[in-house]
């Protein structure tokens, strides 16, 4: 949302290297967006010029092409592959140490080292599911204190979507394209200018010190209008509102047959997905068998081995595998945390080998199934 308060203003474009200063003399390591082997990846920035300045990228189903458009647009490209997720959930990271005495053994926290970060170009989709992350890791219970330290190190600095990818469909889940919370900063990019405002106290420092310029309600106008007519373009959606109840009526369903014939089980989708939080364990004993380290890493309920309890494989199949994920995402989910787990940026239906598409797969699912509709004695 764009508004008019003396929590904003106008940033110009010319100017934009004044904000990744004011960034950096808060002690913040700035990354962002930065082209890398054909595709856009979180990296540090230094210099306005490290941005994807004029470039965008085009997302089809298993299709992902960056080209020059020579607009000089700074953030023209919607997302790559990685999500915020891996700078509050890193993708391995140590827990503790165990080291064995003559008569004892200890262990010992291995919390990750402070490092303040700040995130420019983080999208609403993503900040979505960092909030989502958020409700898993730290508001039950029991705080994760390995994803708390890092979380607590990080400065978000949203980027409003003026334009979508055929892959998106955040409108229909209420996630985007606009950010509305979860943000210290956002930015809206116009022509030659930014619209930038603050979300919380940290937010308002930096706008402090940048010393902006205010904003016009014809520049409120313009951005508003880019950001709902983004939201119009969107030709995906995916319709919730039979969830949960009619995907769990559709555990027999014939479709989940066809879907299995095609997926890969490569894990693609959970490892760029925003929310998806499966993890294991190892440990990592040194030469001498007196230390060990022990772990946390990424893992993925399409894996077979995630569906191994002593004895028996719980989701042998594909079919089980897929039909766990999905079901979960846009189902169970929302028994546990209230919420979908999908946060509609698209990703999975990108960075699918096959190009597997759940906006397609889901009401597939909630049409009747073609064995139901068979007559007694059909095959």
């Amino acid at each position: 949302m764009v508004t008019a308060s003396d929590r904003g203003g106008v940033l110009p474009k010319a100017d934009f290297q004044r904000l990744l200063d004011a960034l950096g003399a808060k002690g913040y390591r700035v990354v962002g967006p930065v082209v890398r082997d054909g595709s856009v990846m979180w990296e540090t920035v230094e210099r306005t010029a490290d941005l994807p300045i004029g470039w965008r990228d085009q997302q089809e189903p298993g299709r992902y092409r960056l080209e020059q458009s020579g607009d000089g647009r700074l953030f023209g490209v919607v997302h790559g592959p990685q999500s915020l997720k891996p700078f509050s959930f890193a993708p391995r990271e140590a827990l503790l140490t165990i080291e064995r005495s003559k008569n004892s053994l200890a262990s010992v926290p291995t919390l990750p080292k402070s490092e303040k970060v700040a995130v420019l170009g983080a999208r609403a989709c993503d900040i979505a599911g960092l909030a989502m992350q958020d409700r898993i890791f730290l508001r039950d219970a029991y705080a994760d204190p390995y994803y708390q330290a890092r979380r607590n190190s990080m400065f978000v600095v949203a980027v409003n979507c003026t334009r979508a990818l055929a892959t998106c469909f955040c409108a229909s889940m209420g996630t985007g394209p606009g950010a509305t919370s979860g943000f210290d900063l956002t930015l809206t990019e116009l022509e030659t200018v930014f619209l930038i405002e603050a979300g919380s106290s940290e937010g308002n420092d930096i706008l402090s010190a940048l010393a902006i310029g205010p904003s016009s309600p014809a520049q409120i106008d313009e951005a508003e209008a880019n950001i709902r007519s983004c939201a119009m373009s969107q030709t995906r959606r995916l319709n919730t509102a039979e969830l949960p109840g009619a995907l769990y009526e559709a555990h027999e369903h014939s479709h989940w047959d066809n879907v299995a014939g095609r997926c890969l089980a490569c894990a693609n989708c959970t490892m760029v997905c925003p929310t998806c939080f499966c993890h294991t364990v190892e440990e990592t004993p040194d030469l001498t068998g007196q230390r060990t380290e022990h772990a946390r890493l990424w893992d993925s309920c399409f894996t077979q081995e995630h569906g191994y309890i002593h004895g028996k494989n719980i989701r042998p199949t594909i079919k089980d595998r897929y039909r766990m994920w999905l079901t979960h995402k846009l189902a169970s989910w929302i028994d546990q945390f209230g919420t979908s787990g999908c946060v509609g940026c698209g990703r999975c239906i990108t960075w699918c080998p096959v190009g597997i598409d759940l906006t397609e797969e889901l009401p597939a699912l909630l049409k009747p199934s073609i064995r139901l509709q068979q007559k007694p004695g059909q095959v």
